[in-house]
Parts: C-alpha cells; sequence; structure tokens
C-alpha cells in the first residue's frame, strides 16, 4: 500500500496516514476529516453482544465484512455460565454473518491481529478496544473506539478524526541487557502522566527504537494508551517488511518509504539515553507510579503473573525463561504463564522455553486476556502481585484486594525466584 505525497507543509508520520484515509495529499493538525478506514476489529467482549442489538434495531448490515476482523480472547476459556452466554453470542453472530476473519480462541486480539497479516504500513483501522493503538507498531493508523461509534464504521465504513499533534519520543542510544520497551513505556508514562498524551499521536523513534524487533514496538504502541495518546505509531522499515513476511505470511510488495514523518514536520520532540535507563515498576494503582527497580526491591508478593498482550508475546516468553533456567519459584509464590497466541505458544514449546517454565514452578494458563481484564480468580489471595500487564489499577485484575505492580517480564520473572521485587539484572549477570 502506498501513494504519492506532495504537500508544501511537511507532514508527520500520523497527518501522512490521516491524509491517505482521506484522499487527501495533506491534512493539517486539528482539521476534523472523515476517513475511509480499513480494517474494523472486536471481540467476544466489545463486539456482537454490544454490536448485533443495534444493527437489528437499525435494519443494517455490516458494510464489508472482508474488512472486518472477529475475535474471541476476553472470556475464554469460559468458565461460568455469563462467560458461555457471552461467548456463544459472539460464535452464533460470527456463524451466522459468515465473518471470513473469525478467530476463536486462538490468543489475544492484538497479537492475532498482526500474525494473521491483517495489519500493514499505511492502513487506517480501528479496534473494539483501548489497546488497539498496538497497530500503530506496524506503521498503520490504528486507534480505540467505543460500541456506538464501532456502529457507525461497521454500517458505513467511516469515521471522523480530528487530526492530533504528534509527541515524538526519540530513543537515542541501546539499552543494556534486562532493560527492554515495557521499562521505555513505564518511564515515558511516568514522566508524562496518564494524560501526558491525551488526544495525541505518539510516535516513537531513534537508534533504540529501530533496534527494536516488532514485538517490542507492539509494546510501545500498545501502552500509548496508557499515556492517554489516540496512536502510538512506529515508522515502518525492514524490521516490519521482514516480520510480515516471516510470521503473518504477507508476500505483497510493502512501500515503507511513503510512511515516514517529513524533516521539519509539526511535532513536539523529547529525547531520551536508553543506555541510562533501568528495569523500572510501576506501583499500585496506576502506570504512572513509576520508579526505578531499586526503589522497589525488597517489596514482598505472592503471586507473578506473565501474560497479556504487553507481556506474554514469544519474545517475553524467552525473557522469562532466560531469567527461570534452572531456578525455582520462591517458596509461597505462585507463578502464572498465559501466552499471548497459540502461534507465540507453539514456537515456545517447540524452543523449550515451556518446559523451563514449568521446571521453574510455573503455572500455564490460556492464551486469552486472562487475568489482564480481571477474568477469573488468578490473583485473588494475594495482598502483592508483580504482573507483565499494562494496567495495574485498583480491581483491574480481578481482586481489589490486591496491589499490583507493573513489570516487564525480566522483571517479573526474577521477583517469582527471590520472592519479593528483584532486579533482574542479578541472574542475567
Amino acid at each position: 500500500m502506498s501513494m504519492n505525497l506532495s504537500s508544501n507543509a511537511p507532514q508527520s508520520l500520523a497527518q501522512k496516514l490521516i491524509a491517505r484515509a482521506c484522499d487527501r495529499t495533506s491534512v493539517q493538525v486539528g482539521e476534523v476529516v472523515m476517513c475511509q478506514v480499513d480494517l474494523a476489529m472486536f471481540h467476544d467482549s466489545s463486539g456482537a453482544r454490544r454490536l448485533q442489538p443495534m444493527l437489528q434495531e437499525l435494519g443494517a448490515e455490516i458494510w464489508d465484512k472482508n474488512k472486518v476482523v472477529h475475535v474471541i480472547d476476553h472470556y475464554v476459556p469460559e468458565i461460568d455460565d455469563d462467560a458461555r452466554r457471552i461467548v456463544r453470542i459472539a460464535r452464533d453472530w460470527a456463524q451466522a454473518q459468515q465473518l471470513p476473519h473469525h478467530y476463536d480462541s486462538e490468543g489475544i486480539c492484538h497479537v492475532v491481529l498482526p500474525q494473521k497479516g491483517h495489519v500493514r504500513p499505511g492502513m487506517m483501522c480501528v479496534g473494539g478496544d483501548s489497546h488497539s493503538c498496538t497497530g500503530g507498531a506496524f506503521g498503520a493508523y490504528m486507534f480505540g473506539i467505543g460500541s456506538t461509534e464501532m456502529l457507525g464504521v461497521v454500517v458505513t465504513g467511516e469515521i471522523w478524526l480530528k487530526v492530533p499533534q504528534t509527541l515524538r519520543m526519540v530513543w537515542d542510544g541501546a539499552l543494556t541487557p534486562g532493560v527492554v520497551a515495557k521499562d521505555m513505556m513505564l518511564h515515558m508514562i511516568g514522566r508524562f502522566g496518564m494524560n501526558g498524551g491525551a488526544y495525541q499521536a505518539l510516535e516513537f523513534a531513534g537508534e533504540a527504537v529501530r533496534k527494536l524487533g516488532m514485538a517490542e514496538r507492539m509494546t510501545l504502541s500498545n501502552m500509548s494508551a496508557e499515556m492517554g495518546a489516540q496512536v502510538g505509531l512506529v515508522a515502518p522499515d525492514e524490521v516490519t517488511t521482514q516480520w510480515l513476511r516471516d510470521v503473518a505470511g504477507v508476500q505483497d510488495n510493502i512501500d515503507t518509504q511513503a510512511w515516514q514523518s517529513d524533516a521539519g514536520a509539526e511535532v513536539d520532540t523529547h529525547v531520551f539515553d536508553a543506555s541510562a535507563l533501568t528495569p523500572m515498576v510501576a506501583a499500585p494503582h496506576s502506570p504512572a507510579n513509576a520508579h526505578p527497580v531499586g526503589d522497589c526491591v525488597g517489596q514482598s508478593l505472592q503471586a507473578a503473573y506473565i501474560g497479556a498482550c504487553t507481556g506474554a508475546k514469544l519474545e517475553d516468553l524467552r525473557a522469562a525463561a532466560s531469567v527461570l533456567k534452572g531456578q525455582r519459584v520462591a517458596k509461597g509464590m505462585r507463578l502464572m504463564v498465559a501466552p499471548a497466541s497459540q502461534r507465540d505458544l507453539k514456537v515456545a514449546q517447540q524452543e523449550g522455553l515451556m518446559e523451563i517454565l514449568q521446571a521453574a514452578g510455573a503455572q500455564v494458563l490460556g492464551t486469552s486476556c486472562g487475568a489482564c481484564a480481571g477474568y477469573g480468580a488468578a490473583i485473588e489471595g494475594a495482598a502483592h502481585v508483580i504482573s507483565s500487564t499494562a494496567r495495574n489499577f485498583k480491581g483491574r485484575m480481578g481482586s481489589p484486594e490486591s496491589g499490583v505492580f507493573l513489570a516487564s517480564p525480566y522483571t517479573v520473572a526474577a521477583s517469582a525466584i527471590a520472592g519479593h521485587i528483584a532486579d533482574p539484572r542479578a541472574w542475567l549477570s
């Protein structure tokens, strides 16, 4: 997907993506424009049970079923009658609509979507989930919307938006061992706050970002939501192209050059030194309550959770296994691992990662949103939990009595061994 963009004023990546979607050569910050949607994604929680009755009331149909992706990931595996009811509605509707892109219990939507080749550079996409901004890692303009707005998209294939200002987060240098994208995001959220990027476009750039693999870039884009941003973008490059070919099986020619911010574009730039970053921990009850791990070392824990779209992709499982190999979870600690997708689980099994995790004492849970969305009783009875998820609001993971600390898979794994919050670099050295 490419286009010839010509404009007198330099354009940011966000502006270029929006301009393409509204069939313009350029757009200006603050403009309100109507965009054509290339893809709409929703899941068992945000989809059929909300959209079906509204579509019936309107007597309306889906504008283009080939541009809809339906994922069942929030209420599986079903553990009670309410979950069974919600999942049944989703499955029945997908079958009745004969949706061609329907993924049932294959993993978390934000991971399954790109792994199945649905997100590519240049696209305009929406999702019925606040972390839909994950798609921005691929140079696509993707953001989350509510059910009423999704109804409008599903019927018309269009959505309006106000062209946002871009905050360009430039990471110079290189990350040190044991420090990853999750730490970068917790540092930025701690600095700018939960509303630091409110209705703005984040663009992640610099040497350290270019060195990141796609899974790590997805973590950056995903947690843009925790800064209040509409999207979190990474300009596509050869890393993007190779991943789409190797993982998603995309053989089409992928234009990456068209989707780069112009020099002189209207952006607000912030520069960070990747080499100075240490592992980070966000204390209860906000991702913005972020601190260097050294400030939190020794905090007692009863449970550790490696899961979610930010913390249980294949690369995350590799990180955890590198710490846990030959180790055992501390007495009195529970370690739970919920791989992000069936594909990631399969490769992790082939690489021997799951064997390492289970030998260390980990309990393997389903490839779904699980405890990240407060589903099930995974953290009940634990006063303090350390988790690789994106949010630690009170009650977010199900138990309002638990205080949740956010960290990278490295730090979660090290803390599970220690029985308290620990610096993972001690195990990596």
